[in-house]
């Protein structure tokens, strides 16, 4: 009797054993408290970015926030891509705005001084003697007479008329170039005579620096003519 009630206590404890495992088991849903999940291990972080780049902004680099710097002057900029700047240079063309420069003066030629003399012989034949006496060098001067000296030594000629022929070297003296280019004159006087000379004109202009344009044109420096037959 005492066997069967002993045994009877430990099935009954076997099964209330087995009966509170499946109920403590189970979590309890109506407490709402879940299990604390471990955090997982994070990879430490380098110093720098993802790409590897530095962080700090390099030369000409705009930085995240502040002012940006400032652009690096033409020169550099230039001088940084192995352009050099364009200086300001006479011999190219080019003044501070970059457009061309007035070019020099072509240097007058033989062929400007035969010119000048027909020009002057012209005047003569209309009668134009302030022109004639201004294509003297010195402004006239150097025909040793004044203007009205000038006109009054051709008072009594009715017509002129001049062959000029070719010009010779020019030569050079004293800040001057000379050239001589020979002429024959035949002039008609009032009275009906007429008067026939030939020589040599001497043309003078000047080379010196700072020079007008005017001093650097051919002018009349010297005139002789001789009688020469009608």
């Amino acid at each position: 009797m005492k066997r069967a009630t002993m045994h009877a206590r430990i099935a009954c404890a076997l099964m209330f054993a087995i009966a509170l495992a499946a109920c403590g088991g189970k979590p309890d849903e109506d407490s709402g408290a879940a299990t604390p999940v471990e955090a997982l291990p994070q990879p430490e972080q380098p110093s720098g970015s993802v790409t590897g780049m530095p962080t700090r902004p390099g030369p000409g680099e705009v930085p995240i926030g502040g002012e940006p710097p400032p652009a690096p002057p033409l020169l550099q900029a230039d001088a940084r891509f192995g352009m050099p700047m364009l200086e300001d240079n006479p011999e190219t063309g080019l003044g501070d705005s970059g457009s061309p420069t007035d070019a020099p003066p072509a240097e007058p030629t033989t062929a400007d001084a035969t010119t000048l003399l027909r020009q002057y012989f012209s005047a003569l034949a209309t009668r134009d003697f302030a022109r004639a006496h201004g294509l003297w060098s010195d402004e006239g001067r150097a025909s040793g007479q004044t203007l009205d000296q000038f006109s009054a030594s051709f008072a009594q000629t009715k017509s002129i008329d001049a062959q000029v022929g070719e010009p010779g070297a020019v030569e050079g003296a004293a800040g001057s170039r000379y050239v001589e280019i020979p002429v024959v004159v035949r002039t008609t006087q009032a009275d009906g005579s007429v008067r026939t000379q030939a020589g040599r004109i001497v043309l003078r202009r000047a080379v010196v620096d700072g020079a007008s344009a005017t001093q650097r044109a051919w002018r009349i420096a010297s005139i002789d003519l001789r009688d020469a037959a009608n």
